[in-house]
C-alpha cells in the first residue's frame, strides 16, 4: 500500500519491516481492515525520522484504516501511544479522528501532510515493552528538544543530548563528537552548553543505542514539560494561562511553570460552552477552589480540540477497555458523540505480555553504529562463533522469511543470507555429530561444533561469496536470560526416535533410588559453587576477611568431600541395579537402604559442621554490611552464570538436603513391605536422619527467614534496618492500590510487624522503591468490594492511614486477608518490633501517590545516574516474577519449595515442534533450570513457574505418548515427557507445589513442615 518514491528504501524497510501488513494496533492479531470500494486517494505521512511515506486509501475509509496502515508499515505493536496530527483549514493542529472518514476531515489531501507523532505520554517509560516503541519515543523527545517545546535546565538538556549523540555515533571521540555537534542542531541554544554536552558524552562509553534511549526517557519523564502540549487560555480575571492534559489529569501553566493540577479523581465533568472551558470538581470541604472552574479560550473550536484530547487521555490511562459507543437516539441528540477509539494502556500492556510478538530487527536511521536489534556486518577481521541456541529448522525458516521480505538493495540482505547458510551448515553438523558422533569435530563452549565466518566470506574455510561477518555480541552466552521468556534450548537435543527409549527396571524402588542419585548430582554441583567457584572468586582478594574465608572453607569442604564419596557409591549401586555392570547376581544390588544407612551414619559425624553453617551465613552478611568492597565481590559473583541462585541459598543447601533424605526414605519405607530385605536398613536410616532434622530444625527455620530478609533487602530501596531480631517475613506479592490516579500496581511485603508497599524502580537496577509502611499493631481489615465497586478489594485501617487494595482474584484476596489477620494477631501479642523501616529521606519527605512522588529534581539526575550504574541487575528474582505475573508467594510456599526440589532427564517438546529433546532439568526456587547434561556448570536457560498451570495433554493435542505433562501460561505451552509413572507423578507433584500457592497459616504449618 505504500507508493514507491525516488529513494533507495522506504521507512518501513529501513526499520526492517516485512512487506506484509503485520499487526493492526487497533484489532490485535488481525490485518488492517478491508477498505471500502471506491476511488483510491494518496495520503502523505511524515514519520518521526523526518521521512515521508505515501499511503493509498479508499475515499470512504475511516481514519482508522490510514492509522493502521502506518503502524503496520512500521511493524509497530504498541501503536496506540501514537497518533496522526495535521493542520486543518483553520490552521489549527488537530488529531485525525479514527472513526470518521478521512476525507471528511482532510478536505485537501494533496496539500496536507499528516505527522505521525506520540500522542499519549506514559509516566513510566518501562511500560513501553518494545524497543522499537522506546526508539520512536526517543525520536519524539529529540524533536521536542530541538523545537524548544521540552524546556529544562542546562544540566538536563546537556545530559539528554549526550545520550542522543551516544545512540547516533557511539562512544566518545573528541573530534567526531565536536564535528557531529557542529553539523546537528539538538537545542535552540546548543552552542552555550556544548562543552557540558561533550563532558556528559565522555561518560557513556560502552552504552548501546537501546540503553541510550532508556536513559533519555528516564531523564525526560521527570521534567515538568514532558509530554506537555500547551493550549492558551485565560482565567476569570483575564490572566494569561495555558491548559494541558497529562496522564494524571488537567494541568494549568503560567508561562512554562505549572501552577496547578486537577487529578482525574477530583474531576467530575469536563465540558465547554462557546469559548468557555469548564472543569467541574467533586465536592470537597477542604478544597479552596470553586466547584466549577472556568477558562476562556480563543474560540469554540479551541475549546473543542482541547476537550477531545482530555476525553482521550482520560480513557487511555484510566479505563480498562475501549468505551462502548452510545446508542443513537431516535429523535433528538444531546451532547457530543465523540469517544476514544483504540486500545487503552492496560489493554496494550496485557496484549504485549500475553502474545509476546516476535521482535523484528530494525535500523536506526540517524545512528552510525550497530544496534543490538539489527543484524549488521562488523569489521573484516572479526571472527565469531555461531550461537548454538539458534540452530533449529524453525529459526532458520524464520530467518529465510525475513530475508525474502527485505528489499533487493537492503544492505543486510547478503549478510543475512550468509548467516542462514552458516546456521544451516552448523545445524546439519550438530545433528550428525549427535547421531554419528564425529569425534574429530572441534566443539564450542556450549558443546556445538566450531563454525566461524571469516573476513573473506567463508564458513569453516569454505567460500560463501560476498563478505559476511557476524558480531560477537550476538552470542547468547553473554545475553542475560529474561525471567519471563521461553527458554531457547534447541541446541541441546535432536529429533528423537521412539526406538531410542531407554529400558529401566520396573520396580518403583529403583526410581526412588534414581531420584536420590539425580538430586545428589545437583546437590554436589551446588556445593561446588561454594567450595570452588566462590572460593576462587574471593580467595585472592585481600578485602575479603580471612576469618570468613576460613570459616566457610572449614565447614563446607568436609561436607563436599563426604558427598563426593556418597555420590560415587550411589552411582555404582544404580549401575548394578539397572544391569549395566558385570554383576551376575542382581539380588544383592537391587536395594539402596544399606548405602543410605552407611552414609547417613557418616553424615552424623559432620553435625558440628552443619551447625556452623548458620554462623557462616551471619558472618558473611556482617562482612558485606561492614565493607562495600566485600558486598561488591559477592554481588559480582552472583552475576556469574554458575551462581544461578542467590548466593545465600547455596549456603543453606546442606541443611535442606537433610529434608530430602528424610522424604526419600519415607517413600521407600512406605513402598517396601516389612518383610523386604531393604526395609530394615531404610527404617534405621530414616530414624537417624529424622533425629538430625529434629536437632537442626530450629537453626533451619531461623536461617530461612534470615536468608529471605537478606534477599528482600537487595530487592528494596528506601528501607533501613530490615534485618532486625524478631522480624519474620510472611508474604510478598502484587496488589493494586486505589489512589487518586485510580488502581495502581504495587508490590506489597508483609512482615510480622508491618506491611510495606512499593513500586518497581525506573532504573536498570530493577529494585523496588518503597512508597509507604503500615504498622500492623492496631490495624483492622475489612472487605470493601461493594463500597468501592472494585472486584476483590479490601481496606486496611491503620492508626495513621487507611489503604484500599485489590487482588487479582478471589483466592489471592483470601490468602492476603488470612495472612494479614494472622500477622495482626502476632503484632498485638508482641511489642518488641514497631520501628520505622523507611529511610530518613523517605520519612522526611513522604511520597505522594497522587502527585508523582517518585520524581527527582533535575539537578540530582547527574549524580543519581552514576550511583545507579554501580548497582547490580536483579531482574530475575521471585519478587520480579510475582510483579510480572501478578501473584504472591508466602514464606510457607518458600518452605514447601525447599522440600520439593527435583532433578533428572526430561524430553521437552514445543507446541508446534515435532521432535522431543532430551534435557537435564533442575526444579528449585519455583523455577525450571535447563542444562544440556548434568555435567554442565551452569544452566542454559530458566523458566519461572509462578502463574503456570500443569495438566495432562488432551486428546485433541495429539500427544500420543505416556507420562507426558503440559505446562502452559497464557500463550506459552511446553510438553515434558518422563521415563516412568513414578517420575511423572513426582514432577507433577513438585511443579504443582510451585504453581498452586498455599493459604495455610504460618505458625502451625512452618513447624509441621519438618
Amino acid at each position: 500500500m505504500v507508493e514507491p518514491a525516488d529513494r533507495s528504501s522506504t521507512a518501513g524497510q529501513r526499520l526492517g519491516a516485512p512487506e506484509s501488513f503485520g499487526v493492526s494496533t487497533l484489532e490485535p492479531g488481525l490485518r488492517p481492515p478491508a477498505q471500502p470500494p471506491g476511488r483510491q486517494v494518496s495520503m502523505r505521512v511524515q514519520m518521526l525520522d523526518d521521512t515521508q511515506e505515501v499511503f493509498q486509501i479508499s475515499q470512504r475509509s475511516p481514519g482508522k484504516v490510514l492509522f493502521d496502515l502506518v503502524c503496520a508499515h512500521l511493524n509497530l505493536v504498541e501503536g496506540d501511544y501514537f497518533g496522526l496530527e495535521y493542520q486543518d483549514q483553520r490552521k489549527m493542529t488537530v488529531w485525525l479522528d479514527l472513526l470518521k472518514p478521512t476525507l471528511k476531515q482532510i478536505r485537501r489531501p494533496k496539500n496536507t501532510i499528516l505527522r505521525f507523532v506520540v500522542k499519549f505520554f506514559p509516566p513510566d517509560h518501562t511500560q513501553l515493552l518494545e524497543e522499537l516503541t522506546r526508539y520512536l519515543f526517543a525520536l519524539q523527545i529529540k524533536r521536542d528538544l530541538a523545537c524548544g517545546r521540552l524546556i529544562c535546565n542546562d544540566t538536563s538538556a546537556a545530559l539528554m543530548v549526550s545520550h542522543i549523540i551516544q545512540s547516533e555515533i557511539g562512544d566518545f571521540d573528541e573530534t567526531q563528537s565536536w564535528q557531529h555537534l557542529l553539523h546537528n542542531k539538538y537545542l535552540p541554544d546548543q552552542d552555550a552548553i556544548r562543552d557540558e554536552i561533550i563532558d556528559c558524552h565522555r561518560e557513556h562509553v560502552g552504552q548501546t543505542p537501546a540503553e541510550s534511549d532508556y536513559q533519555l526517557l528516564e531523564i525526560a519523564r521527570r521534567l515538568e514539560m514532558y509530554g506537555v502540549r500547551l493550549h492558551p487560555a485565560k482565567d476569570r480575571e483575564g490572566t494569561k494561562l495555558s491548559l494541558a492534559v497529562a496522564n494524571s489529569g488537567v494541568l494549568v501553566f503560567q508561562g512554562n511553570t505549572k501552577i496547578n493540577s486537577f487529578n482525574w479523581s477530583k474531576i467530575r465533568k469536563l465540558s465547554f460552552k462557546r469559548k468557555r472551558f469548564l472543569i467541574k470538581l467533586r465536592a470537597d470541604p477542604t478544597n479552596a477552589h470553586h466547584d466549577t472552574l472556568e477558562f476562556a479560550m480563543a474560540s469554540r473550536d479551541c475549546c473543542k480540540v482541547f476537550w477531545k484530547i482530555c476525553v482521550e487521555y482520560h480513557a487511555f490511562f484510566r479505563l480498562f477497555e475501549e468505551p462502548k459507543p452510545k446508542p443513537k437516539p431516535i429523535l433528538f441528540t444531546r451532547g457530543s458523540s465523540f469517544r476514544f477509539s483504540g486500545r487503552t494502556q492496560k489493554q496494550i500492556i496485557d496484549y504485549v505480555k500475553d502474545s509476546e510478538p516476535k521482535k523484528v530487527p530494525f535500523e536506526r536511521k540517524h545512528s552510525k553504529i550497530l544496534s543490538n536489534s539489527s543484524i549488521s556486518p562488523q569489521s573484516a577481521s572479526t571472527r565469531s562463533h555461531v550461537n548454538p541456541l539458534l540452530m533449529t529448522p524453525t529459526t532458520i525458516s524464520r530467518l529465510v522469511f525475513m530475508q525474502k521480505s527485505m528489499s533487493q538493495n537492503c544492505a543486510y540482505k547478503t549478510t543475512l543470507h550468509c548467516y542462514i547458510v552458516l546456521l544451516h551448515a552448523q545445524y546439519l553438523q550438530d545433528v550428525s555429530s549427535e547421531i554419528g558422533g564425529s569425534p574429530g569435530s572441534e566443539k564450542s563452549s556450549l558443546g556445538g561444533p566450531h563454525v566461524a565466518v571469516n573476513g573473506n566470506g567463508s564458513v569453516n574455510g569454505q567460500r560463501m561469496g560476498r563478505t559476511a561477518v557476524l558480531g560477537a555480541e550476538q552470542s547468547a552466552e553473554i545475553q542475560p536470560l529474561s525471567p519471563l521468556t521461553s527458554p531457547l534450548l534447541t541446541e541441546a537435543g535432536y529429533v528423537r526416535n521412539d526406538e531410542e527409549d531407554e529400558k529401566f527396571p520396573t520396580d518403583k524402588a529403583y526410581f526412588i533410588a534414581k531420584e536420590l542419585l539425580t538430586t545428589e548430582r545437583t546437590y554436589l554441583n551446588d556445593l561446588q559453587v561454594i567450595t570452588e567457584s566462590f572460593h576462587s572468586a574471593v580467595g585472592k582478594d585481600e578485602a575479603f576477611p580471612d576469618s570468613v574465608k576460613s570459616l566457610i572453607s572449614a565447614n563446607y569442604d568436609p561436607v563436599y568431600k563426604f558427598h563426593q564419596g556418597f555420590l560415587k557409591e550411589t552411582e555404582q549401586r544404580l549401575a548394578q541395579w539397572s544391569g549395566r555392570s558385570n554383576a551376575h547376581i542382581k539380588g544383592d544390588y537391587q536395594r539402596i537402604g544399606d548405602v543410605l544407612l552407611k552414609n547417613i551414619q557418616g553424615l552424623r559425624q559432620l553435625t558440628i559442621h552443619l551447625q556452623k553453617h548458620s554462623e557462616c551465613l551471619v558472618e558473611l552478611e556482617r562482612a558485606c554490611r561492614s565493607s562495600r568492597k566485600v558486598e561488591t565481590l559477592c554481588r559480582d559473583f552472583e552475576q556469574q552464570r554458575v551462581c544461578y541462585l542467590p548466593l545465600n541459598i547455596f549456603l543453606l543447601r546442606p541443611l535442606h538436603r537433610l529434608l530430602h533424605y528424610k522424604l526419600i526414605l519415607e517413600r521407600l519405607c512406605k513402598h517396601y513391605p516389612p518383610t523386604h530385605d531393604d526395609f530394615r536398613d531404610c527404617r534405621a536410616a530414616l530414624a537417624d536422619i529424622s533425629e538430625m532434622v529434629l536437632q537442626l530444625q530450629g537453626i533451619m527455620m531461623k536461617m530461612e527467614n534470615f536468608q529471605k530478609l537478606i534477599e528482600l533487602k537487595k530487592d528494596l530501596t528506601g528501607v533501613e534496618d530490615l534485618i532486625s531480631p524478631g522480624r519474620e517475613f510472611i508474604r510478598l506479592g502484587c496488589l493494586s492500590k486505589l489512589s487518586g490516579k485510580g488502581l495502581q500496581q504495587r508490590m506489597f511485603f508483609l512482615f510480622s510487624d508491618c506491611l510495606v508497599y512499593t513500586s518497581r524502580g525506573m532504573t536498570p537496577s530493577n529494585q523496588f522503591k518503597v512508597h509507604g509502611q503500615l504498622p500492623l499493631y492496631g490495624m483492622t481489615i475489612r472487605e470493601s468490594e461493594e463500597e468501592w465497586g472494585v472486584p476483590h478489594s479490601f481496606t486496611l485501617f491503620g492508626q495513621r492511614q487507611s489503604v484500599v487494595v485489590a487482588a487479582s482474584c478471589t483466592s489471592e484476596m483470601e490468602r492476603w486477608v488470612e495472612d494479614i489477620r494472622m500477622a495482626i494477631d502476632l503484632a498485638e501479642q508482641s511489642s518488641s518490633l514497631n520501628n520505622d523501616l523507611l529511610s530518613t529521606s523517605l520519612s522526611d519527605n513522604k511520597l505522594s501517590e497522587d502527585g508523582g512522588g517518585e520524581q527527582e529534581s533535575e539537578d540530582e539526575l547527574g549524580g543519581s545516574r552514576s550511583s545507579l550504574e554501580r548497582q547490580g541487575h536483579r531482574g530475575n528474582t521471585t519478587v520480579h516474577v510475582c510483579w510480572h505475573r501478578n501473584t504472591s508467594v508466602s514464606m510457607v510456599d518458600f518452605s514447601i519449595a525447599v522440600e520439593n526440589q527435583l532433578s533428572g532427564n526430561l524430553l521437552r517438546k514445543f507446541k508446534n515442534s515435532n521432535g522431543w529433546q532430551k534435557l537435564w532439568v533442575v526444579f528449585t526456587n519455583f523455577s525450571l533450570f535447563f542444562y544440556k547434561s548434568h555435567q554442565d556448570d551452569y544452566p542454559l536457560a530458566s523458566l519461572p513457574l509462578l502463574g503456570y498451570s500443569v495438566t495432562v495433554p488432551s486428546e485433541s493435542e495429539n500427544i500420543h505418548k505416556d507420562y507426558v505433562f503440559k505446562l502452559h501460561f497464557k500463550s506459552h505451552v511446553y510438553y515434558f515427557r518422563s521415563e516412568s509413572e513414578y517420575t511423572f507423578e513426582r514432577w507433577m507433584e513438585v511443579i504443582r507445589s510451585a504453581t498452586c500457592s498455599t493459604s495455610r497459616s504460618l505458625p502451625s504449618t512452618r513447624k509441621d513442615l519438618y
